[in-house]
């Protein structure tokens, strides 16, 4: 084992990073759940918003954006490496707003078939839009909202079939 990295950052985008380079990064505590960040003379806020250590997730800030970013150690890239997957046992029943914000667009109806990393529907909140992706392949069962509805943290958005 190399204790190796690997960050999906919004579903779709993965970078890996080892114990060497993380440790190499110019990164200084800059109060409770946050850090500044120099790389290449750029300067940057980072603020962890969520965290969900047992399921590797965590919804960050970085200056005035946010990320939702999963991490993969070096256990669950060996399992990649053999084939298997261990999150395919998951089942995800529904998706919940993760924070209170308004509906621009939903783009996902009943009865589609959804592969994971798909948008379901964009959410405006802080003033940032935040794609819903969908977190597994699956059905859409039912949409909750509309384009236009405000919903509250944990409202339900999708369920799946």
């Amino acid at each position: 084992m190399t204790n190796a990295f690997r960050a999906t950052v919004d579903g779709s985008r993965s970078f890996e990073l080892d114990a060497e380079e993380a440790r190499r990064l110019d990164l200084v505590p800059a109060g409770s759940g946050e850090w500044h960040l120099l790389e290449d003379h750029h300067s940057s806020r980072i603020r962890i918003l969520e965290s969900r250590p047992g399921e590797k997730y965590y919804r960050i800030g970085v200056n005035n954006r946010i990320f939702d970013v999963r991490l993969a150690d070096d256990l669950d890239l060996q399992i990649d490496r053999m084939g298997f997957e261990l999150q395919s046992a998951q089942r995800v029943s529904r998706i919940e707003a993760p924070m209170p914000g308004l509906i621009l667009s939903v783009q996902v109806s009943e009865g589609d078939r959804v592969s994971e990393g798909d948008p379901l529907l964009v959410l405006e909140a802080m003033k940032m839009e935040n794609a819903i992706l969908a977190p597994a392949d699956g059905v859409i069962g039912h949409v909750a909202v509309r384009e236009g509805d405000a919903v509250e943290k944990k409202a339900v958005l999708v369920e799946f079939e």
